[in-house]
């Protein structure tokens, strides 16, 4: 007892000063960072990007300058920095493929900017629409509804095709024989597309084979969120138009094993019924959509934030009183507005991330 008092007594309590400062310090200027970064994030996609590395790199000089005002010889000093160094570079090359290797991709796709939320893509083997983009990979919705995670490497090391957001050239292929000459073909399929309300149609004769020919047809669809919809009504009035000339869409093999009398395999046209119809991408990509629209807030939330700074700042300049109370009103309804509209991003943001997700 008596040697745990002498050693206390003999301790000097005024070298763990400049510990306790740095960490306290650390830490006030820790949540000074995360409340800047929770306002760049109302107004700022990169902001949750920019949160998470600067709080590595900010926890790795915190961690270092802890070390430091440690009252430890310097050669023990030393080792510990060192030892950290190892650690960090040792890290640093086991996920040098993966971990770093997808935060490298995700920092070059936002420099690059050639996609964003909402946008239809094909990548690889993978259609859909974009639902998120985070700091590792993207989220996409695909045609089934189901929610596809692909990391930003895959991204880097595959083709990227992003579709045009002012329209699209939708297509499909159809073969018929020899006995129709294509002169007749051509112009029914030109009418299939104008009946599918597609526009700028215009035919390929794709492949001339040993027994029929390949025509591809292509129309350009200006709502590119209704391009799985459109491709499939083009599908539908090109069957409408080859039936119609009474031309058979069947294969030789198929015409000379037939026992059936010489009938013709075109069927009966019946009078659709008026029902309203509902778009399959409305079911389909219903997340993205919403996300789409949430993107889209944000920017006029941005837009806002410009505006009543700009306010902000002709109140300062403004000499006249009247004037000047005439716009000190105008901001305090745009700050109001700016917070329902912040907080209406901020809870439908926490929708569109839970959705499809058990949590």
């Amino acid at each position: 007892m008596d040697s745990v008092i002498n050693f206390f007594g003999r301790f000097n309590w005024g070298e763990l000063i400049a510990p306790t400062v740095t960490i306290i310090v650390g830490m006030i200027l820790y949540r000074l960072l995360q409340g800047f970064f929770q306002s760049r994030e109302k107004r700022s996609d990169n902001a949750v990007l920019q949160r998470q590395i600067t709080n590595f790199i900010f926890m790795l000089f915190l961690v270092i300058a802890f070390v430091l005002a440690l009252p430890i010889k310097d050669s023990l000093q030393g080792q510990i920095i060192g030892l950290i160094g190892i650690l960090l570079s040792a890290s640093i090359a086991l996920s040098s493929t993966t971990f770093l290797g997808n935060l490298m991709a995700g920092i070059w796709l936002r420099s690059v900017k050639n996609f964003r939320v909402g946008d239809l893509v094909d990548i690889g083997d993978h259609f859909g629409r974009i639902t998120t983009r985070g700091l590792l990979h993207i989220e996409i919705q695909n045609r089934e509804r189901d929610l596809v995670t692909l990391p930003n490497m895959y991204l880097v090391t595959n083709p990227v095709t992003v579709m045009h957001n002012d329209g699209t050239i939708v297509s499909t292929e159809i073969s018929l024989g020899y006995d129709v000459d294509h002169s007749i073909i051509e112009p029914l399929l030109i009418q299939a597309v104008e009946d599918a309300g597609l526009e700028n149609p215009f035919v390929y004769i794709e492949t001339l084979g040993d027994f029929s020919i390949v025509y591809k047809v292509h129309g350009l669809v200006k709502e590119i969120n209704t391009m799985l919809s459109a491709r499939s009504k083009l599908n539908g009035c090109v069957l409408d138009a080859i039936h119609k000339a009474k031309v058979e869409i069947v294969s030789p093999s198929f015409m000379n094993q037939r026992q059936v009398n010489e009938q013709v395999f075109i069927p009966t046209q019946r009078k659709k019924k008026d029902e309203a119809e509902v778009a399959p991408e409305d079911v389909i990509f219903d997340k993205a959509e919403r996300a789409e629209k949430l993107d889209d807030l944000r920017k006029k939330a941005h837009d806002l934030d410009e505006e009543v700074q700009s306010l902000k700042d002709a109140i300062k300049d403004e000499a006249a009183p009247e004037q000047k109370q005439k716009l000190q009103k105008q901001m305090e309804s745009l700050i109001e507005r700016q917070n329902r509209i912040h907080q209406y991003v901020k809870d439908k943001a926490k929708e569109v991330n839970k959705e499809g997700k058990d949590e």
